[in-house]
């Protein structure tokens, strides 16, 4: 990253499944998405905010933008 430049959460083009959401998460944090993947998975199902979580993954594409194409 550049001095000067922000970073940002995107969702991914390339490493995605449903909406690319995860695959963002873990190149913003520069981790593997499958890591991510299986922690948000394990949030969902092992807490009592699962419901929200999964809502806010279904609602991702409306507040997380799509990463940009480069060319």
């Amino acid at each position: 990253m550049t001095q000067g430049t922000i970073k940002r959460l995107y969702r991914s083009r390339s490493n995605r499944i449903f909406f690319g959401f995860c695959g963002g998460v873990g190149e913003y944090f520069q981790v593997d998405p499958v890591i991510v993947r299986i922690i948000y998975v394990l949030l969902i199902l092992g807490t009592m905010g699962g419901f929200v979580l999964f809502l806010f993954y279904l609602l991702s594409p409306l507040f997380v933008p799509l990463e940009k194409i480069e060319v």
